[in-house]
């Protein structure tokens, strides 16, 4: 990939984050877990009587998002470009390449791939603001309010409810869960823990607009694994889903931000198996893992990453600077290495030009994610 794209999230911001407080140690509340057996209740008092009970033992959550749904008589989305635009479409993300397009305008799955699932992603599209609570330079989620930032999110998002109004989009909140930082901290694995009352704060935010949670893990010198475990508890919440940073997972003797990270698709299908386990054991929802990629080099074994029958997969293609090679960087990640959706993060102060609504749903496939930064 060309050099001029840069890391997607900014380790640059952590000393700001510890000068500021945001490093006290999580806090111990089974908040999270309260709200997960409250909501399996409801479900139950509501749905699962004893005649069902006795039919079926099992009882599966239903999903709690909420589209944005579009204006009436909303365009449908090829109505939305010009001749010359669908036109020029294929040639800009080919980047001197083949410039046939793959599948036609708006289709979100690459040719042979399906999904399984009932997840969000079937039917609708995610557009989520990445970020975290205590630093502005983070993302978007340092930069508002909570109240302010909702507001600013489903505006987003109903953008491309506009434009594609056959699949309205959900919003959703993706929070780095787990920092990765350039002192290796107490415990040596240069991993700052973000506080359970800020993941709360969120969560409650999500759940009460109807928007989806997607909690963010930067590894650093900690296992995949172990990362995954340490959110479990919200995880097992209805609306609560996974994102995986790929480029902050070092070895001994390196350090996030300064040297590049790798993450074996291996340790990837393992959460994806951990999750798909989570989700089917406690009857949720079926549910979304992001994978963050924006180099060749910091994801690695991709073939060994495979969606399950309710948990689906996006390759989140993340990197910032120059449009040209976002879509280059999307159609090399996404296009000719296909897994099942594509995903595209769009930098609000860091790309050039910052690529609207209608750029982004021109990419080929279609992203049935997008995240702001």
């Amino acid at each position: 990939m060309n050099k001029k794209l840069r890391t997607g999230a900014c380790v640059a911001a952590l000393p700001y984050l510890m000068l500021t407080g945001c490093a006290q140690t999580a806090s111990t509340s089974d908040q999270a877990s309260v709200l997960h057996e409250k909501s399996m209740l409801d479900f139950k008092e509501q749905h699962y009587t004893l005649e069902g009970a006795a039919k079926s033992p099992r009882f599966k959550l239903e999903a709690s998002y909420q589209a944005i749904e579009p204006t009436e008589g909303a365009k449908q989305l090829k109505t939305n470009y010009t001749s010359q635009q669908l036109e020029e479409m294929p040639r800009t993300q080919a980047h001197g390449g083949d410039t046939t397009r793959s599948v036609p305008l708006g289709q979100v799955m690459p040719k042979g791939v399906e999904d399984l699932s009932d997840g969000p992603l079937k039917e609708h599209r995610v557009v989520s603001y990445y970020g975290h609570p205590n630093s502005e330079n983070m993302g978007i989620l340092g930069e508002y309010s909570p109240e302010v930032l909702m507001d600013k999110l489903k505006a987003q998002t109903k953008a491309y409810s506009e434009l594609d109004p056959e699949r309205p989009a959900i919003p959703a909140i993706e929070l780095i869960s787990t920092i990765a930082q350039r002192s290796p901290g107490d415990d040596g694995d240069y991993i700052h823990p973000t506080a359970d009352k800020d993941i709360e704060e969120y969560a409650k935010l999500a759940k009460e607009n109807n928007a989806l949670l997607i909690l963010d893990v930067q590894l650093a010198r900690d296992t995949v694994m172990n990362q995954v475990k340490s959110i479990e508890k919200y995880l097992k919440l209805p609306y609560v889903h996974l994102a995986i940073d790929t480029e902050f997972h070092v070895q001994e003797g390196e350090i996030p931000g300064v040297n590049l990270g790798t993450v074996d698709g291996k340790e990837v299908q393992e959460a994806i198996e951990y999750v798909s386990n989570l989700t089917a054991e406690n009857g949720l929802p079926d549910k979304m893992v992001i994978v963050h990629q924006f180099a060749e080099d910091v994801l690695i074994n991709r073939d060994a990453i495979k969606p399950t029958e309710n948990v689906e997969v996006v390759i989140n293609f993340d990197g910032h600077g120059l449009d040209a090679i976002k879509r280059a960087g999307y159609n090399e990640f996404v296009q000719k290495q296909p897994i099942q959706y594509g995903g595209f993060k769009v930098f609000y102060k860091k790309d050039e030009p910052l690529m609207n609504p209608k750029d982004v749903l021109e990419l080929d496939p279609a992203p049935a994610f997008v995240n702001y930064q």
